[in-house]
C-alpha cells in the first residue's frame, strides 16, 4: 500500500517514556511491516532503503542526535512517511521498546568491532543479543548482518549459528545494493564487505 500522506515536520520520534512500549500504531501513518536499522549513523542506508520499500515502516535507531539529524533531513527531503528515527540505545530498543514478535526485519550494518581483544566485551553481538532479537522479531523475520572486520564477523557468525532458533539465509541482491556511506568507502579501497542473514525460525 503506497502511502500519501504528508511528510512530518521531523522523523525524529520524540522519545519521551522509555518504560513503555512504542505506539506503533500511531508512529506511522500507515499500518504495514516493521523494520529498525540499529546504528543508522548518518541515514546513508536507511533513507535510500525506505525509499524503495515505502510498503515497510522502519524505524533508525542512533544513540548521536546529530546524525539523527541527517537522518531527519534525508528522509524529509526524499519525503518520506514510512521513516521514523529514535534516538536510544541499539539493543534497548528491541528489548523493551517495540512489542515481542513485532519486527520483520533487523539491519545492523558495521558496528563499532571493538578492535582490540580486551575490548571484545563491549561488543554488541554477543549471545544474549541473538535471544534480544529472537524476541523481537516475527516467525520469518530476519537479521541482516554486515561488517569489514573479519573478527568480528567470525563473532557474529557463531553465536547466531549456535543459537538455534535461527536459520541462516542469503541475503537478497537487492538489498546488499543498497550500501551505507562507510561502506561505498572501504569498496572503493578493496576492503571487502562481510554478510550474513538469520531467519527466525516458526
Amino acid at each position: 500500500m503506497q502511502d500519501t500522506a504528508a511528510p512530518a515536520e521531523t522523523l525524529i520520534y520524540p522519545l519521551t517514556d522509555i518504560m513503555s512500549l512504542l505506539p506503533l500504531d500511531t508512529m506511522f501513518p500507515v499500518a504495514q511491516p516493521l523494520e529498525v536499522e540499529l546504528g543508522a549513523g548518518d541515514g546513508g542506508f536507511i533513507a535510500q532503503y525506505a525509499a524503495l520499500r515505502r510498503d515497510r515502516n522502519i524505524i533508525a535507531v542512533e544513540r548521536l542526535l546529530g546524525r539523527l539529524r541527517k537522518i531527519d533531513r534525508r528522509g524529509r527531503r526524499a519525503g518520506l512517511t514510512n521513516l521514523q528515527g529514535v534516538r536510544v540505545e541499539n539493543s534497548y530498543l528491541l528489548q523493551w521498546l517495540v512489542p515481542p514478535g513485532s519486527v520483520d526485519g533487523v539491519h545492523l550494518y558495521f558496528p563499532d568491532p571493538w578492535p582490540k581483544r580486551r575490548h571484545w566485551k563491549n561488543r554488541l553481538v554477543t549471545e544474549a543479543f541473538t535471544e534480544i532479537v529472537h524476541g523481537s522479531l516475527k516467525p520469518g523475520g530476519v537479521i541482516y548482518l554486515r561488517t569489514d572486520a573479519v573478527d568480528y564477523f567470525e563473532q557474529m557468525v557463531l553465536v547466531f549459528d549456535a543459537n538455534q532458533k535461527f536459520e541462516r539465509v542469503e541475503t537478497p541482491a537487492e538489498l546488499a545494493a543498497v550500501t551505507t556511506d562507510f561502506e561505498r568507502g572501504f569498496n572503493a579501497k578493496g576492503i571487502p564487505t562481510n554478510r550474513a542473514a538469520y531467519r527466525k525460525k516458526a
